[in-house]
Protein backbone atom coordinates (compact mmCIF):
# COMPACT_ATOMS: atom_id res chain seq x y z
CA UNK A 1 0.00 0.00 0.00
CA UNK A 2 1.53 3.66 -1.13
CA UNK A 3 0.46 6.54 -0.36
CA UNK A 4 0.67 6.86 3.50
CA UNK A 5 2.60 10.26 2.98
CA UNK A 6 1.09 13.81 2.63
CA UNK A 7 3.58 16.70 2.03
CA UNK A 8 7.12 17.53 0.46
CA UNK A 9 8.70 20.13 2.81
CA UNK A 10 6.41 19.37 6.18
CA UNK A 11 5.96 15.64 5.32
CA UNK A 12 3.60 12.86 7.63
CA UNK A 13 3.54 9.66 6.93
CA UNK A 14 1.01 7.95 9.16
CA UNK A 15 0.80 4.06 10.48
CA UNK A 16 -1.00 1.47 12.34
CA UNK A 17 -4.79 -0.15 11.68
CA UNK A 18 -7.56 0.60 13.47
CA UNK A 19 -7.60 -2.99 15.83
CA UNK A 20 -3.96 -3.10 15.75
CA UNK A 21 -1.51 -2.42 18.63
CA UNK A 22 -1.09 1.23 18.09
CA UNK A 23 -1.32 3.68 15.65
CA UNK A 24 1.28 7.15 14.71
CA UNK A 25 2.94 9.68 12.57
CA UNK A 26 6.24 10.41 11.71
CA UNK A 27 6.80 13.77 11.17
CA UNK A 28 9.91 15.20 8.60
CA UNK A 29 10.65 18.53 7.97
CA UNK A 30 10.13 20.10 11.29
CA UNK A 31 12.01 23.76 12.30
CA UNK A 32 14.54 23.40 15.17
CA UNK A 33 14.13 24.61 18.63
CA UNK A 34 10.78 25.28 18.35
CA UNK A 35 8.93 25.07 21.85
CA UNK A 36 6.43 22.47 22.24
CA UNK A 37 3.60 22.51 24.16
CA UNK A 38 2.56 19.03 24.86
CA UNK A 39 -0.05 19.50 26.74
CA UNK A 40 -1.92 21.27 23.93
CA UNK A 41 -1.04 18.48 21.73
CA UNK A 42 -3.10 16.12 23.90
CA UNK A 43 -6.03 18.94 24.15
CA UNK A 44 -6.22 17.95 20.25
CA UNK A 45 -6.45 14.79 20.76
CA UNK A 46 -8.97 14.31 23.21
CA UNK A 47 -11.40 16.79 20.91
CA UNK A 48 -11.36 13.56 18.17
CA UNK A 49 -11.42 10.67 21.03
CA UNK A 50 -13.51 7.74 20.41
CA UNK A 51 -15.61 8.39 23.72
CA UNK A 52 -15.14 12.00 24.19
CA UNK A 53 -18.10 13.79 22.64
CA UNK A 54 -21.74 12.25 24.04
CA UNK A 55 -23.03 12.44 20.29
CA UNK A 56 -20.12 10.22 18.88
CA UNK A 57 -19.76 6.74 19.54
CA UNK A 58 -19.84 4.93 23.17
CA UNK A 59 -16.28 3.41 22.71
CA UNK A 60 -14.18 5.07 25.20
CA UNK A 61 -10.55 5.49 23.80
CA UNK A 62 -7.71 7.09 25.86
CA UNK A 63 -5.77 8.65 22.75
CA UNK A 64 -2.74 9.31 25.31
CA UNK A 65 -0.40 10.96 23.21
CA UNK A 66 3.58 9.85 23.41
CA UNK A 67 6.30 11.65 21.78
CA UNK A 68 9.04 9.32 20.83
CA UNK A 69 11.84 11.24 18.94
CA UNK A 70 12.96 14.92 17.66
CA UNK A 71 12.10 16.62 21.17
CA UNK A 72 15.11 16.95 23.49
CA UNK A 73 13.92 19.49 26.55
CA UNK A 74 10.75 20.22 24.92
CA UNK A 75 11.74 21.50 22.15
CA UNK A 76 12.05 20.52 18.41
CA UNK A 77 16.00 19.09 17.44
CA UNK A 78 15.10 19.54 13.60
CA UNK A 79 15.02 15.26 13.17
CA UNK A 80 11.76 13.71 12.65
CA UNK A 81 9.25 13.70 15.22
CA UNK A 82 7.48 10.14 15.93
CA UNK A 83 4.04 10.51 17.60
CA UNK A 84 2.39 7.61 18.93
CA UNK A 85 -1.20 6.59 20.48
CA UNK A 86 -1.45 2.56 21.82
CA UNK A 87 -4.96 1.26 21.13
CA UNK A 88 -6.77 0.16 24.80
CA UNK A 89 -10.12 -0.83 24.27
CA UNK A 90 -10.77 -2.13 20.95
CA UNK A 91 -12.87 -5.21 20.55
CA UNK A 92 -12.13 -7.11 17.06
CA UNK A 93 -14.71 -9.74 18.49
CA UNK A 94 -17.13 -7.52 17.36
CA UNK A 95 -16.17 -7.99 13.99
CA UNK A 96 -15.64 -11.98 13.72
CA UNK A 97 -19.14 -12.30 11.74
CA UNK A 98 -17.72 -9.65 8.78
CA UNK A 99 -15.48 -12.27 7.68
CA UNK A 100 -17.31 -13.37 5.19
CA UNK A 101 -19.49 -11.17 4.18
CA UNK A 102 -18.82 -7.27 2.84
CA UNK A 103 -19.94 -4.16 4.96
CA UNK A 104 -22.32 -1.11 3.29
CA UNK A 105 -20.92 2.03 2.84
CA UNK A 106 -17.34 0.78 3.34
CA UNK A 107 -14.38 -0.23 1.84
CA UNK A 108 -14.56 -3.66 2.11
CA UNK A 109 -15.20 -4.57 -1.15
CA UNK A 110 -12.61 -1.89 -3.00
CA UNK A 111 -9.77 -3.20 -0.50
CA UNK A 112 -10.13 -7.00 -1.17
CA UNK A 113 -10.69 -6.35 -4.72
CA UNK A 114 -7.09 -4.33 -5.06
CA UNK A 115 -5.39 -6.60 -2.41
CA UNK A 116 -6.93 -9.80 -2.16
CA UNK A 117 -7.00 -9.35 1.63
CA UNK A 118 -8.46 -6.68 4.18
CA UNK A 119 -8.82 -6.31 7.75
CA UNK A 120 -11.93 -7.24 9.23
CA UNK A 121 -11.16 -5.60 12.83
CA UNK A 122 -12.75 -1.79 12.33
CA UNK A 123 -11.20 -1.64 8.70
CA UNK A 124 -7.61 -1.87 9.32
CA UNK A 125 -6.20 2.02 7.50
CA UNK A 126 -9.45 2.58 6.55
CA UNK A 127 -10.74 3.01 9.14
CA UNK A 128 -11.65 6.52 10.85
CA UNK A 129 -9.40 5.81 13.66
CA UNK A 130 -6.43 6.17 11.47
CA UNK A 131 -7.05 10.15 11.13
CA UNK A 132 -6.05 10.06 15.19
CA UNK A 133 -2.36 10.12 13.54
CA UNK A 134 -3.20 13.13 11.61
CA UNK A 135 -4.60 15.15 14.14
CA UNK A 136 -1.46 14.64 16.27
CA UNK A 137 0.73 15.82 13.38
CA UNK A 138 -1.96 18.67 12.65
CA UNK A 139 -2.04 19.86 15.98
CA UNK A 140 1.77 20.66 15.81
CA UNK A 141 1.80 22.44 12.56
CA UNK A 142 -0.93 24.42 14.46
CA UNK A 143 1.38 25.08 16.86
CA UNK A 144 3.70 26.24 14.17
CA UNK A 145 1.32 28.01 12.32
CA UNK A 146 0.64 30.19 15.47
CA UNK A 147 4.41 30.82 15.78
CA UNK A 148 3.65 33.04 12.07
CA UNK A 149 -0.30 34.52 13.19
CA UNK A 150 -1.80 32.06 11.25
CA UNK A 151 -4.98 30.34 12.83
CA UNK A 152 -7.48 27.79 12.25
CA UNK A 153 -10.93 27.36 13.46
CA UNK A 154 -13.93 24.67 12.17
CA UNK A 155 -17.36 23.68 13.56
CA UNK A 156 -20.15 21.78 12.66
CA UNK A 157 -22.82 24.04 10.53
CA UNK A 158 -25.54 21.85 9.53
CA UNK A 159 -26.44 18.19 10.45
CA UNK A 160 -29.33 16.84 8.37
CA UNK A 161 -32.17 19.52 7.59
CA UNK A 162 -30.51 21.38 10.82
CA UNK A 163 -28.32 24.37 9.85
CA UNK A 164 -26.35 27.31 11.63
CA UNK A 165 -27.78 30.80 10.75
CA UNK A 166 -25.06 32.24 12.79
CA UNK A 167 -21.54 32.60 13.00
CA UNK A 168 -20.33 33.36 16.42
CA UNK A 169 -17.04 31.72 16.49
CA UNK A 170 -16.09 32.56 19.66
CA UNK A 171 -19.52 30.28 20.55
CA UNK A 172 -18.15 26.99 19.68
CA UNK A 173 -17.65 25.29 23.49
CA UNK A 174 -20.63 22.83 22.73
CA UNK A 175 -20.64 19.75 21.88
CA UNK A 176 -21.09 20.19 18.11
CA UNK A 177 -18.48 22.78 17.73
CA UNK A 178 -21.28 25.22 16.42
CA UNK A 179 -21.06 28.53 15.91
CA UNK A 180 -24.91 28.73 16.72
CA UNK A 181 -25.56 27.54 19.94
CA UNK A 182 -29.84 27.29 19.70
CA UNK A 183 -28.92 25.28 15.89
CA UNK A 184 -26.16 22.95 17.91
CA UNK A 185 -29.06 21.83 20.35
CA UNK A 186 -31.36 21.05 17.37
CA UNK A 187 -28.38 19.11 15.71
CA UNK A 188 -28.05 16.97 18.81
CA UNK A 189 -31.66 16.61 20.26
CA UNK A 190 -31.05 15.38 15.72
CA UNK A 191 -28.70 13.12 16.57
CA UNK A 192 -29.92 11.03 19.30
CA UNK A 193 -33.57 10.83 17.22
CA UNK A 194 -31.29 9.23 14.61
CA UNK A 195 -29.03 6.86 17.29
CA UNK A 196 -32.36 5.51 18.84
CA UNK A 197 -33.58 4.82 15.13
CA UNK A 198 -30.21 2.72 14.40
CA UNK A 199 -29.24 4.68 11.79
CA UNK A 200 -27.03 7.19 11.06
CA UNK A 201 -26.64 11.07 9.66
CA UNK A 202 -24.32 13.29 8.02
CA UNK A 203 -23.47 17.23 7.74
CA UNK A 204 -21.67 20.02 6.94
CA UNK A 205 -18.30 21.51 8.51
CA UNK A 206 -16.88 24.77 7.84
CA UNK A 207 -13.60 25.66 8.41
CA UNK A 208 -12.31 29.50 9.01
CA UNK A 209 -8.26 30.62 8.57
CA UNK A 210 -7.03 33.87 9.49
CA UNK A 211 -3.73 35.27 9.40
CA UNK A 212 -2.50 33.85 6.05
CA UNK A 213 -0.09 35.56 3.92
CA UNK A 214 -1.13 36.58 0.32
CA UNK A 215 1.01 34.66 -1.91
CA UNK A 216 0.57 30.82 -0.92
CA UNK A 217 -0.37 28.41 -3.66
CA UNK A 218 1.33 27.83 -6.75
CA UNK A 219 -0.30 28.25 -10.46
CA UNK A 220 -1.20 26.04 -12.47
CA UNK A 221 -1.51 22.66 -10.69
CA UNK A 222 -0.45 23.63 -7.19
CA UNK A 223 -3.48 25.81 -6.64
CA UNK A 224 -3.77 26.60 -2.79
CA UNK A 225 -7.80 25.40 -2.74
CA UNK A 226 -6.40 21.91 -4.97
CA UNK A 227 -3.83 21.42 -2.62
CA UNK A 228 -6.50 21.84 0.37
CA UNK A 229 -8.89 20.10 -1.33
CA UNK A 230 -6.65 16.90 -1.56
CA UNK A 231 -5.87 17.19 1.97
CA UNK A 232 -9.20 17.31 3.28
CA UNK A 233 -10.95 15.00 0.84
CA UNK A 234 -8.13 12.21 1.80
CA UNK A 235 -10.44 12.16 4.93
CA UNK A 236 -12.77 9.21 4.19
CA UNK A 237 -16.18 10.87 5.97
CA UNK A 238 -15.36 13.60 3.40
CA UNK A 239 -17.83 13.37 0.33
CA UNK A 240 -17.92 17.01 -1.25
CA UNK A 241 -16.20 20.33 -0.35
CA UNK A 242 -16.72 24.09 -1.47
CA UNK A 243 -15.10 27.56 -1.50
CA UNK A 244 -15.89 30.94 -0.21
CA UNK A 245 -19.98 30.96 -2.11
CA UNK A 246 -19.14 27.38 -3.91
CA UNK A 247 -21.94 25.51 -5.43
CA UNK A 248 -23.79 29.14 -4.95
CA UNK A 249 -21.51 30.80 -8.06
CA UNK A 250 -23.75 29.04 -10.68
CA UNK A 251 -26.57 30.90 -9.99
CA UNK A 252 -24.67 34.66 -9.77
CA UNK A 253 -23.26 37.13 -11.93
CA UNK A 254 -19.88 38.55 -12.30
CA UNK A 255 -21.38 41.65 -10.85
CA UNK A 256 -22.41 39.33 -8.15
CA UNK A 257 -19.55 37.04 -7.50
CA UNK A 258 -16.41 39.28 -7.98
CA UNK A 259 -14.62 40.20 -5.04
CA UNK A 260 -14.07 44.34 -5.71
CA UNK A 261 -11.62 46.32 -4.08
CA UNK A 262 -10.22 49.83 -2.77
CA UNK A 263 -7.59 51.29 -1.27
CA UNK A 264 -8.88 50.20 1.89
CA UNK A 265 -9.17 46.89 1.60
CA UNK A 266 -11.53 43.74 -0.34
CA UNK A 267 -15.31 44.64 -0.26
CA UNK A 268 -16.46 41.46 -0.14
CA UNK A 269 -15.03 37.50 0.24
CA UNK A 270 -16.65 35.48 -2.20
CA UNK A 271 -14.21 33.84 -3.76
CA UNK A 272 -13.39 32.29 -0.04
CA UNK A 273 -9.85 34.06 0.20
CA UNK A 274 -8.17 32.23 -3.05
CA UNK A 275 -7.88 34.41 -6.44
CA UNK A 276 -6.05 32.28 -8.65
CA UNK A 277 -5.19 29.42 -6.27
CA UNK A 278 -3.21 32.34 -4.77
CA UNK A 279 -3.99 33.17 -0.95
CA UNK A 280 -5.46 36.91 -1.20
CA UNK A 281 -4.43 38.09 2.02
CA UNK A 282 -8.55 37.51 3.45
CA UNK A 283 -10.10 34.85 5.49
CA UNK A 284 -9.96 31.50 3.95
CA UNK A 285 -13.01 29.81 4.54
CA UNK A 286 -14.26 26.22 3.10
CA UNK A 287 -16.56 23.78 3.64
CA UNK A 288 -16.64 19.92 3.76
CA UNK A 289 -19.46 17.54 3.66
CA UNK A 290 -19.31 14.67 5.85
CA UNK A 291 -21.65 11.38 5.08
CA UNK A 292 -23.42 9.24 7.16
CA UNK A 293 -21.41 7.04 9.21
CA UNK A 294 -21.47 3.93 7.43
CA UNK A 295 -22.06 1.19 10.28
CA UNK A 296 -25.72 1.33 11.37
CA UNK A 297 -27.32 -1.48 13.36
CA UNK A 298 -30.46 -1.88 10.49
CA UNK A 299 -30.60 -4.62 8.28
CA UNK A 300 -28.72 -3.85 5.05
CA UNK A 301 -28.45 -5.94 1.75
CA UNK A 302 -24.63 -7.08 0.69
CA UNK A 303 -22.83 -10.16 -0.33
CA UNK A 304 -20.56 -12.88 0.80
CA UNK A 305 -17.40 -13.30 -0.37
CA UNK A 306 -19.05 -16.48 -2.43
CA UNK A 307 -21.11 -13.58 -4.01
CA UNK A 308 -23.94 -14.73 -2.26
CA UNK A 309 -26.74 -12.03 -1.30
CA UNK A 310 -27.46 -11.35 1.83
CA UNK A 311 -28.69 -9.54 4.88
CA UNK A 312 -26.35 -8.12 7.41
CA UNK A 313 -27.08 -6.06 10.60
CA UNK A 314 -23.91 -4.00 11.97
CA UNK A 315 -23.37 -4.23 16.15
CA UNK A 316 -20.76 -2.58 18.04
CA UNK A 317 -19.82 1.16 18.86
CA UNK A 318 -20.60 3.40 16.16
CA UNK A 319 -20.89 7.03 16.00
CA UNK A 320 -24.87 8.14 14.94
CA UNK A 321 -23.03 11.45 13.27
CA UNK A 322 -19.39 11.81 12.82
CA UNK A 323 -19.24 15.83 12.49
CA UNK A 324 -18.58 16.64 15.87
CA UNK A 325 -15.43 14.15 15.95
CA UNK A 326 -14.05 15.08 12.60
CA UNK A 327 -14.04 18.99 13.60
CA UNK A 328 -10.63 18.74 14.60
CA UNK A 329 -9.54 16.34 11.54
CA UNK A 330 -10.30 18.84 9.28
CA UNK A 331 -8.56 21.31 10.61
CA UNK A 332 -5.38 19.64 11.17
CA UNK A 333 -5.82 18.39 6.95
CA UNK A 334 -5.80 22.49 6.82
CA UNK A 335 -2.84 23.19 9.01
CA UNK A 336 -0.60 20.40 7.63
CA UNK A 337 -1.51 21.64 4.11
CA UNK A 338 -0.58 25.25 4.79
CA UNK A 339 2.39 24.64 6.95
CA UNK A 340 3.95 22.65 4.24
CA UNK A 341 3.33 25.67 1.82
CA UNK A 342 4.63 28.31 4.19
CA UNK A 343 7.87 26.44 4.96
CA UNK A 344 8.51 25.94 1.29
CA UNK A 345 7.43 29.88 0.33
CA UNK A 346 9.09 31.76 3.36
CA UNK A 347 11.62 28.83 4.52
CA UNK A 348 11.47 27.77 8.36
CA UNK A 349 12.40 31.21 10.13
Amino acid sequence: MGHNSFGSAFTITTFGESHGEALGVIIDGVESGFEVDVDALQKEMDRRRPGGNPTGTQRNEIDKLSILSGLYEGKTTGTPIAMILYSTNQRSADYSHLAQVFRPGHADWTFYKKYGVRDIRGGGRSSGRETSARVAAGALAKQLLAKRGISISAGTVQVGNVVAVKRNWEETDNVMHCPDREAAGQMIDLIEQVRQEKDSIGGIIECRINGVPAGLGEPVFGKLQALLSHAVMSIGAVKGIQFGDGFAVATMRGSQCNDQRTSEGFLSNHAGGILGGISSGQEIVFQAAIKPTSSIARPQQTVTLANETTTLVIEGRHDPCICARAVVVVEAMAAITLLDLYYTAFGRK
